[in-house]
């Protein structure tokens, strides 16, 4: 029996969620509090609004996990290879700057944001790396 061809979306026209984008907003979210904080060096900042950007950004973050898990007919092989080369490289990177503010003796609510802060730059930047790969690979058909 013949198969009628269907008609093919190209990889590129493809209707997604806006998973970089909210990726995105979270990262300047974060760069933001990272640039407040500073601004504000040698004294100490109030932390309600780092606190404030840090729970957006963190529900952006989450949101776009959620999104990406729901996706249907994605290149998951080369989104998990993408995903666990950049976390390592993110973790090592994080780690290192983990250790540039302890050795800096920031403690506290102060360490508590920062460190709050690389994990949610830790996660995003691998995360909008293998959606920005896999999204357009063809998929495999076994």
């Amino acid at each position: 029996m013949a198969q009628i061809p269907t008609p093919s979306v190209s990889l590129a026209d493809r209707k997604l969620p806006p998973i970089a984008e909210m990726i995105v907003v979270s990262m300047a979210l974060v760069i933001s509090s990272g640039i407040y904080l500073a601004s504000h060096l040698p004294q100490r900042a109030s932390l309600v609004p780092v606190t404030v950007l840090l729970v957006v950004a963190g529900f952006s973050t989450l949101s776009a996990v959620l999104a990406v898990s729901r996706l249907r007919d994605f290149n998951w092989r080369v989104f998990f290879l993408v995903l666990r080369w950049a976390m390592v490289a993110y973790v090592i990177i994080g780690g290192i700057l983990e250790f540039v503010f302890i050795f800096d003796h920031t403690r506290g609510s102060m360490l508590l944001v920062f460190t709050l802060s690389l994990a949610i730059f830790a996660l995003d930047i691998p995360l909008l790396l293998s959606f920005s790969v896999a999204r357009y690979q063809e998929l495999e058909t076994p």
